[in-house]
């Protein structure tokens, strides 16, 4: 694609009235629609015990959509480290590769738990995959603009940290006794046993195969200036800043990464990529009226009663008829940040992103109730930055030095 190239983050959203295997197979579709408009990639979110969510798995969900396409690339937004090993995740993700070499974005997340502190502490969740619901709190106050695009009040979920359906995620997640691995160390350890040269400290060597020396993407999804941003920029990966989590923290985010880059064998300066929560149509109104399910369905992840089957227009204005201010305060930054309209209003709007960002590529996440509404918003939306793309500089490719 030329100019700035558009992703597609894909959750597989069940909606309501659907079955599971219904969403993945909408979803796969969406992944062959997204392939012939040109988009460059297509990830898959990572989420558990959400009855509206059916992307339990991104590597089961990309190694089916692989076999459905033959030029996108897939890959996932983004693994959760905090229940998983290196090691697997190098292992399922070489298994894909072996079949579909030189296609995979390995995305990382940090979510999931960290390694507790000292006894007596409880360590506060970490920054989610992209789509997830626990962050960290933001350091903004008030709604201000960055070149015309919105940066509303911080939103933090620290008080879901106890609840109990947070809780039994963690526990069901979690072998009984295990110990989440340090973060950066655990990238590292992923880097190296794709590359080849792990080594335990007592010297012992570990290959993994298929996995090592696969032609893979490694990208870090982050929603704060924390310790995901760091690994990101030390490592010399790319990164990819959530907006559509966490609007009020995606320019620290991204400034951490840039300002902790060390060029690598693989790039020698930062390659970014934003996220943004998209809906359009024909016009304006009718991009409204698709979007309507999305605050009920927002609210329910930040109620930690997990992800609803996202609602048709009247069943969320049933939802929403005896809303209190503060249930609507609850959703405020995502809904405001929500680009909605007709093509050419969400062309206007991703590039006022883009531009505040700097970002090398954009990552579009779309949600409707109905999938050929979904994947009309994708094809309206590729048609109209085609058409806006040679008043565009050329982007970077975002492959190798």
């Amino acid at each position: 694609m030329p100019g700035i190239p558009l992703g597609v983050l894909d959750l597989v959203p069940v909606p309501s009235g659907a079955t599971a295997a219904g969403a993945l197979r909408s979803s796969i579709d969406l992944a062959r629609q997204a392939e012939r408009f040109g988009y460059a990639r297509h990830w898959f979110a990572e989420h558990h015990l959400n009855p509206g969510v059916a992307g339990t798995s991104p590597a089961v969900v990309l190694a089916l959509t692989a076999a459905a396409t033959s030029t996108i690339r897939l890959g996932s937004g983004a693994v959760q480290l905090g229940h998983r090993t290196a090691l697997s995740t190098v292992e399922e993700f070489g298994l894909i590769d072996a079949l579909h070499p030189g296609r995979l974005d390995l995305g990382l997340g940090r979510s999931g738990g960290r390694p507790p502190g000292p006894p007596g502490t409880v360590s506060p969740p970490g920054p989610p995959a992209a789509g997830s619901a626990a962050r960290t709190p933001a350091p903004v106050t008030g709604h201000r603009t960055a070149g015309g695009l919105l940066i509303p009040p911080g939103f933090s979920f620290a008080a879901l940290a106890g609840h109990p359906r947070v809780a039994l995620a963690q526990k069901l997640l979690m072998l009984p006794g295990a110990r989440p691995q340090d973060y950066e160390e655990q990238v590292e350890d992923v880097l190296a046993l794709l590359r080849g040269d792990y080594r335990a400290p007592d010297g012992t060597e570990a290959h993994v195969v298929p996995g090592e020396g696969a032609d893979v993407q490694v990208w870090i999804l982050g929603s704060s200036a924390g310790q995901s941003a760091e690994a990101a920029g030390r490592n010399g990966l790319r990164f990819t800043s959530n907006y559509h989590v966490s609007p009020a923290t995606v320019l620290e985010a991204s400034d951490a990464y840039r300002a902790a880059f060390k060029p690598s064998d693989e790039l020698e300066r930062p390659y970014l990529s934003v996220s943004a929560d998209v809906v359009v149509a024909e016009d304006d109104a009718s991009a409204r009226e698709l979007a309507t399910g999305y605050a009920p369905w927002v609210r329910s992840i930040r109620t930690a009663e997990g992800a609803i089957p996202y609602p048709t227009p009247d069943e969320a204005r049933a939802l929403t008829a005896d809303w209190t201010a503060a249930d609507h305060a609850l959703v405020a930054d995502r809904v405001d940040t929500r680009f909605v309209g007709s093509a050419r209003t969400v062309a206007d709007q991703l590039e006022r992103l883009q531009e505040a960002t700097g970002a090398d590529e954009l990552l579009i996440t779309t949600i409707t109730h109905g999938h050929a509404d979904r994947v009309r918003s994708y094809r309206l939306l590729a048609e109209e930055w085609h058409r806006r793309a040679p008043a565009r500089p050329a982007a970077r490719t975002g492959t190798t030095t």
